[in-house]
């Protein structure tokens, strides 16, 4: 089941080996220690990952996203909103497509849907919907060939 702590877990296992290096993420939509594989979990996962590759691109710091000039300009009792530069930066924020981060009143009238409920959905929209690209012409007979070379190792038929 996904819920707040496989969420939580996720996070985890996906955020600290990110930050110490790792270069592959594993388990992408398994629970239960790989015993059990969530459609939802995945889209979970992925949303994830997402957030995750964001925060490995760090934060730069130099003139323009320091905006010393417009703090000084908007002042200790001012706010931030109605000012060009917040408008030009904040689209380079994290932005995820799955969690909402609007306020209890917008997500109650959207039908106050937990991120396991959102997930799963999304996860049954893209098995009803998706068609994904066809392979190029010569793709799927160099893989049928690679397959035939080694039908008796796996056990299968390329045929």
């Amino acid at each position: 089941m996904s819920d707040a702590q496989s969420g939580h877990e996720k996070t985890l296992t996906t955020l600290l080996p990110a930050l110490a290096g790792a270069n592959m993420i594993y388990g992408g939509g398994m629970l239960e220690m790989g015993l059990t594989m969530s459609f939802g979990q995945l889209v979970m996962d992925n949303e994830i990952i997402a957030m995750t590759r964001k925060v490995l691109e760090g934060i730069p710091v130099n003139d323009e996203t320091l905006a010393v000039d417009v703090i000084k300009s908007v002042g200790a009792r001012g706010h931030f909103l109605g000012e060009e530069h917040t408008y030009r930066n904040m689209r380079k924020l994290s932005s995820p497509g799955l969690i909402d981060r609007r306020m209890r009143q917008f997500w109650d009238a959207r039908g106050s849907k937990d991120l396991g409920t959102v997930c799963d959905e999304k996860a049954r929209e893209i098995l009803a919907t998706h068609r994904p690209e066809p392979l190029p012409a010569g793709v799927h007979k160099s893989l049928m060939e690679v397959i035939a070379g080694r039908e008796d190792e796996l056990g299968i038929s390329a045929k």
